[in-house]
């Protein structure tokens, strides 16, 4: 009889987990890549359902302190992992690093400057809006760090992205003369192509930090995946994607 209540106990947890949705708020830069690491976290746990949403690191931060569900976050910017942490929507513990990436300028015109100085000739550049999307954010650190971001700015030459993905449509469709963009993102243009890598030195280091929020700690199939995405599976996948593994 005690054998039998173990066993339906064990059943009961495995059904529960299985039921359970694991909800990811993820940086549209890691669109694709985030949709290959849950296919590949599917196959090993075949009856969990996880449900993504892509959009800028700070409208999901946004989104999720006025109580949008949510049980891993991933930012494109250590600036909005902070802002939830104050905000003690995630778990301190579990904030770490997953991944590095680089800032680089695309066009779908070959004969564009191939260095930043000589952006204010152009007519139109796009960047995500510094305010809520990190791509944007690091690329106005990069133009101030060169002296021009408010030259461009008040010659009305910046045309500001809603998140990384749409400044790169722009540009891609030759509806701006250029745009600054992740180098993941970049490897995803039909048209456009990387003009020039922006200098490190001009802009702090780009980091996707990863937590657990507070519902999401609580959750076994949260903690599958937040454990899987640090796997030296998931590693690899990174690397696919141009991403450097932080781990």
């Amino acid at each position: 009889m005690k054998n039998l209540l173990v066993v339906l106990i064990v059943c009961i947890m495995a059904t529960a987990a299985r039921a359970e949705t694991i909800r990811i708020s993820a940086a549209a830069s890691m669109t694709d890549l985030i949709n290959d690491l849950i296919a590949g976290f599917s196959l090993e746990h075949p009856g969990a359902g996880v449900l993504p949403v892509f959009a800028s690191s700070g409208s999901l931060a946004k989104q999720i302190s006025m109580g949008a569900p949510a049980d891993i976050y991933i930012s494109a910017n250590p600036r909005w992992m902070s802002y939830l942490d104050e905000e003690e929507m995630v778990v301190h513990a579990s904030i770490r690093t997953l991944a590095h990436n680089k800032l680089v300028f695309i066009s779908a015109d070959k004969q564009l400057p191939e260095q930043l100085l000589d952006l204010p000739r152009l007519k139109t550049i796009a960047i995500g809006s510094p305010a809520y999307v990190p791509a944007g954010s690091y690329a106005k650190q990069a133009l101030v760090s060169a002296g021009i971001y408010d030259q461009l700015l008040n010659d009305g030459k910046l045309v500001f992205a809603k998140d990384a993905r749409q400044a790169l449509l722009y540009a891609d469709r030759g509806e701006v003369d250029g745009a600054f963009v992740y180098l993941t993102d970049a490897r995803l243009s039909r048209n456009a192509s990387i003009r020039f890598a922006v200098a490190g030195e001009l802009y702090p280091e780009i980091a996707y930090p990863v937590a657990l929020t507070r519902t999401g700690a609580d959750k076994l199939n949260a903690k599958l995946f937040y454990d899987y995405i640090f796997s030296n599976q998931a590693a690899a996948v990174l690397r696919r994607y141009g991403f450097e593994p932080a781990f």
